[in-house]
């Protein structure tokens, strides 16, 4: 499957109607994105059941804004419209697949219930912040944190 290119008019559509999406943030200036290209579309190709999109970030510097984005490329996984992983760098093709097996895994009513109990007692959500939150999926092969 090819990749969606998300718009600031697309997006909400896009992830709304979607319960798995990959999202990297980039840009053609970019090298470590023009490297991490062919790895990302590797895997949209062997996971046609998720949606992978794409975010120029020169183009849609308001979507960019909106998610902090301050180092790409950056990739973000949203799942049931809840940002479970968000991480800088370019990652290589197997650490890309664990990671997208460890977001297949989570239990989404945990996600949310921590999610709201962090927001309850004050803490952050851990969701579209730059790391994960507590069950989600933990960057390069080191399981999930808690």
């Amino acid at each position: 499957m090819s990749t969606i290119e998300l718009t600031k008019e697309n997006f909400d559509q896009v992830v709304s109607d979607n319960d798995f999406v990959l999202i990297d943030f980039w840009a053609s200036w970019c090298g470590p994105c023009v490297r991490f290209a062919p790895v990302y579309e590797k895997a949209s190709e062997r996971h046609p059941d998720l949606v992978f999109a794409k975010v120029d970030t020169e183009a849609e510097q308001e979507l960019a804004a909106a998610f902090d984005i301050r180092s790409i490329p950056t990739l973000m996984i949203v799942r049931e419209n809840v940002a479970v992983f968000a991480q800088p760098g370019a990652l290589p093709e197997a650490v890309l697949e664990d990671v997208i097996g460890q977001a297949r895994g989570l239990d989404m009513d945990a996600v949310r219930k921590s999610i709201d109990e962090a927001a309850s007692t004050g803490g952050g959500t851990g969701s579209a912040g730059g790391g994960p939150a507590a069950g989600e999926p933990g960057p390069a092969g080191g399981g999930a944190e808690g």
